[in-house]
């Protein structure tokens, strides 16, 4: 089964509405050619103009988050009936940084992923290990748990998007090594396969997070692994076109 690249660039808390349309309009023609599918998630503030300024193009919209209810009294929360309402396509749940500053855990995670596959939205679900866990010969177990635990129970697998992102390598300017991001991410492709059959793991799509730059991407998506980039500071410029078209040189 072909599996299509993803790369998708969480902005977290950056970019006002002016310099996000600026980006976005910067960007527009430079990925115009990937054969990747591309994904920008700006913050909430940002997500209309986002989505009018990509309508027609190859660009996706996402959300960095999202509450599991339709509505209610979650002060700051918003639901994934608002996002779609916009326009908005894809949604990242339960990134390291959810769960260590907002108390995120596996089954909150599981709530938002199974919602916003009722709700037709594309989820982006995260896992990975801290480098404590990691240097404890840990990694593995933590990995799989989020992911029996996270990914339970979905109709169909095939449409989440697994972002494995080591907690170690996200905004440290360390990465994985090559070798290192594709064996979790085929921990999280067995797991996966042991959950909902070979078939399904073999057709998820999962992507590497962690310090990914136009340096560094060519080799990590020859990984057999790894099917795309979950990029933080690095898609906060245009060279972000860069990693989408995995070329240094573009």
């Amino acid at each position: 089964m072909s599996r299509r690249p993803i790369i998708a660039g969480n902005w977290k808390m950056n970019k006002g509405i002016k310099e996000a349309n600026e980006l976005i309009e910067s960007l527009k023609p430079l990925v115009k050619d990937a054969t990747a599918e591309c994904v920008f998630c700006p913050p909430f503030i940002d997500l209309p103009d986002a989505v009018r300024l990509t309508k027609d193009t190859n660009i996706e919209i996402g959300a960095q988050n999202m509450h599991w209810e339709e509505a209610g009294a979650f002060t700051g929360e918003i639901a994934g009936e608002m996002l779609k309402a916009i326009g908005v396509k894809f949604v990242i749940i339960g990134h390291s940084e959810r769960r260590e500053y907002f108390n995120e855990t596996d089954e909150t995670v599981n709530k938002k992923t199974i919602k916003a596959l009722k709700l037709g939205l594309k989820p982006i679900t995260c896992c990975g290990e801290t480098l404590e866990q990691r240097e404890s010969g840990k990694a593995k177990d933590i990995v799989v748990n989020q992911i029996k635990n996270g990914l339970k129970d979905i109709d169909d697998i095939t449409a989440v998007v697994i972002a494995y992102e080591p907690i170690w390598a996200i905004g440290t300017g360390k990465t994985a090594s090559n070798a290192e991001a594709n064996e979790a991410c085929g921990w999280v492709r067995e797991t996966i396969g042991e959950m909902y059959g070979p078939e399904a793991a073999e057709g998820v799509r999962i992507q590497y997070g962690g310090s990914v730059k136009p340096g560094n991407v060519v080799a990590l998506m020859e990984e057999p692994n790894i099917d795309g980039a979950l990029v933080g500071g690095a898609s906060l410029t245009a060279d972000f076109a860069k990693i989408v078209k995995f070329d240094a040189q573009a």
